[in-house]
């Protein structure tokens, strides 16, 4: 998922989409440990997502904190 995309969502549904990424990043670690895993690089981009995700929600509440000390 690219970073645009990631900036165009909500902070509800930026969560969700979090909560989403880490479920799927616990699947994947659970098929890697027991030799399921088809594709491991994918265990990178979830991880990646995650970040990319916990950066625009850190960066939405920075604003948010921001705007209300200007006020």
């Amino acid at each position: 998922m690219k970073a645009s995309e990631i900036r165009e969502l909500s902070e509800t549904e930026l969560n969700d989409k979090l909560r989403d990424l880490k479920a799927d990043l616990f699947n994947l670690r659970f098929q890697h440990a027991i030799n399921q895993l088809e594709n491991p690089l994918r265990l990178n981009l979830v991880k990646k997502d995650i970040a990319r995700v916990k950066t625009v929600l850190r960066e939405l509440q920075s604003a948010g904190t921001a705007a209300g000390r200007r006020s």
